[in-house]
């Protein structure tokens, strides 16, 4: 939409195929937002979508860096974000049992905002992003991190998420428990590695294994 309110006509699967190879080959070169090689994610984000554009056989740069500018200013808010599916019940009933509850995310510095502006940042105690602390999962500094802050030990924190490397095996190097979601109807390359136990079938079923102990 953003592309076609600037009067480029760019096919919607060619660009996303364009963006898929962009990211990858940003987050190669430049992991964690190439804050080592002292770029901000702004600007890593800028680059990635001029790049998508480009892939896509668009090389104007004059238009490409308002667009750019537009979608990374569109996704701090929350109508270009969609929750999970029982996400909200599941927030509320771990704080109806009293669980204690951050967030550590490869994201960039806006996850906090973005969390705000979706109503659920008061959910959490703090929110650690990648970009925040220096280290992207499936660096175990950043778990070491949450665990300092928070004060738990390990063997009483759990992680949940949705990577095999970075949310399942990374806390539990640390000596965290963990668990995965695992999308409903869509065949995971992870499941023969993890016990079913520790795989949910969607995030309302966490409070239910938290009660279980």
């Amino acid at each position: 939409a953003e592309a076609r309110a600037h009067g480029l006509q760019v096919e919607a699967e060619a660009l996303k195929q364009a963006f898929h190879q962009a990211y990858r080959a940003q987050n190669q070169h430049f992991p964690n937002y190439g804050l080592d090689r002292g770029l901000s994610s702004k600007q890593w984000w800028l680059d990635v979508v001029m790049e998508t554009f480009r892939l896509s056989g668009v090389h104007e740069d004059k238009i490409l860096l308002p667009i750019a500018e537009k979608l990374y200013c569109d996704y701090c808010g929350k109508h270009n974000w969609e929750l999970l599916p029982g996400a909200r019940e599941t927030l509320r009933k771990c704080q109806q049992l009293g669980i204690r509850m951050a967030v550590i995310s490869n994201f960039d510095r806006r996850l906090s905002e973005i969390l705000a502006q979706c109503d659920l940042q008061q959910h959490f105690e703090f929110v650690l992003s990648s970009e925040n602390t220096g280290f992207a999962k499936p660096d175990k500094r950043i778990f070491l991190e949450a665990l300092r802050i928070s004060r738990v030990p390990p063997a009483l924190a759990a992680h949940v998420g949705d990577s095999y490397l970075n949310d399942y095996r990374a806390p539990r190097e640390v000596g965290m428990h963990s668990f995965l979601i695992k999308a409903a109807g869509k065949p995971a390359s992870w499941e023969t590695e993890v016990p079913q136990e520790h795989i949910l079938p969607s995030l309302t079923y966490l409070p239910f294994l938290i009660e279980k102990g």
